[in-house]
Parts: structure tokens; C-alpha cells; sequence
């Protein structure tokens, strides 16, 4: 009977260590089975090549419309007074030495209708729209690159989700293993491409909506400097 009593203190005092050693056991387990952002991305398969190679053409063209688009849109408050002055004053030389100097879509724009001085008013807007037009189309170009990347990235997406898909209903046809555990494993993963797909390209669409949005402002500009330097035009000389 002592023998018993002794057994069961030493069951009694060893549970709760196995207990904690299991426990631990399973944290650990749970643990090696939280993934890293880097790991999920590798296990999207080989479509997340070109969609990597997609986000980085996406990043660059962003970047350099961007720099372009803003130094076009940046102009001196006293250009266009100083324009003003010196056609006033007869001083046409000084207005188109002004205008040749400063780098700026509207400068150039302004400096061809200087040439144009002393033609009609509707040549004078003529030659001023159509330096405009070739003005925006500078802006403007490599701009379709972000639209393309909004539209193929996601669809790239979709390919490696239903391609995974394939896989993994092939793999159960093959082995007959239809646990939940192996079925959503396959769908997980290769949900990766299509999350992937579709945040590049929410995000070169924004990049794209944002980019046109500063042009939009730049040709307002362009048009405010072209109505005023006709309405200098039309006014008498000092």
C-alpha cells in the first residue's frame, strides 16, 4: 500500500511537466508554421517572376514620369509679367531671349508665339497649339506602360491561381488525399499570385490616374499663359 501511495505522487508530480513539454511541443509546431512575407511570395511559383519584373518597370516609369511631369509644370510667378513688359515696350528680342532660357513646356510654348509676332492672331494660336500638342505628348509619353502593368498584373494573378489550382487537383487525383489540411495548403499558396497580381495593379493604377491628374494641371497652366499672351498681344504698345 505504501508502495502504491509512493507511485502515484511521482505520476502526480510528472503530469504537469509532460503536460508543459507537450504544450511546448505544440507551440513550437505552430510557430515553425508561420511563414514570412519573403517565404509566401517564393512559394507563389514561377508567375511571381513576372510579376516581380512587372513591379519594378512599374516603380521606374512611375518615378520618371513623375520628375518629368513636375519639372514641366514648374514655372517662375514673373515670367510671364516680364513677357508682358517687354512686348509692351517693343522689346521683342528680350521677351524671346527670356522665353528661349527657361526650360518649361509653356516657355517654349510662349517662345513660338513671340516668332510669330505680326502675324494674324489665328496663326499666332495655331503655332502656339501645336507646340502645346507636342508639349503634352512629351508628358504623356511612356505613360500607357502604368496602364498595361493595371491591366496584365492581375491577370498574370489569376493564371498562377488557376494554374496552382490544376496542380493541386492533379496531385489528389494522383494520391486520393483529400484532407482539408492538403486541399487548402494548394489553395493558399497559389492564392499568392492573384493577391500579388491584383496590389500591382491597384497600385500602378493609382500611379497612372495620379499622373495624369498633374498633366491635366500643366496643360491648364499651358492654356492660362496661352490666353494671356494673346490678350498682350491685343494690347497697345506703350
Amino acid at each position: 500500500m505504501l508502495l502504491g501511495l509512493v507511485t502515484l505522487l511521482q505520476d502526480s508530480l510528472l503530469s504537469p511537466k509532460a503536460d508543459t513539454v507537450a504544450a511546448g511541443t505544440d507551440a513550437a509546431a505552430v510557430a515553425a508554421k508561420h511563414l514570412s512575407l519573403l517565404d509566401l511570395l517564393a512559394k507563389g511559383g514561377i508567375l511571381m517572376i513576372p510579376l516581380g519584373i512587372l513591379s519594378v518597370i512599374a516603380v521606374f516609369s512611375f518615378v520618371e514620369r513623375y520628375l518629368t511631369i513636375s519639372r514641366a509644370g514648374k514655372l517662375e510667378d514673373n515670367f510671364m509679367p516680364m513677357i508682358r513688359d517687354h512686348i509692351s515696350n517693343g522689346n521683342i528680342t528680350a521677351a524671346r531671349s527670356l522665353s528661349k532660357n527657361t526650360n518649361s513646356p509653356i516657355a517654349r510654348m510662349i517662345d513660338k508665339g513671340i516668332q510669330r509676332i505680326g502675324k494674324p492672331i489665328e496663326s499666332i494660336e495655331k503655332s502656339m497649339e501645336n507646340v502645346g500638342k507636342l508639349e503634352i505628348y512629351k508628358m504623356e509619353k511612356n505613360l500607357v506602360i502604368l496602364s498595361i502593368i493595371a491591366g496584365i498584373a492581375p491577370m498574370f494573378g489569376f493564371l498562377g491561381t488557376i494554374a496552382g489550382m490544376i496542380q493541386t487537383f492533379f496531385n489528389i487525383s494522383i494520391t486520393s488525399d483529400i484532407t482539408l489540411g492538403t486541399i487548402a495548403e494548394g489553395i493558399y499558396v497559389k492564392m499568392v499570385t492573384s493577391a500579388s497580381g491584383l496590389i500591382i495593379g491597384l497600385v500602378a493604377y493609382i500611379g497612372y490616374s495620379f499622373l495624369n491628374a498633374q498633366i491635366d494641371k500643366t496643360i491648364n497652366k499651358m492654356e492660362a499663359a496661352s490666353a494671356e499672351f494673346i490678350d498682350i498681344l491685343q494690347e497697345p504698345t506703350r
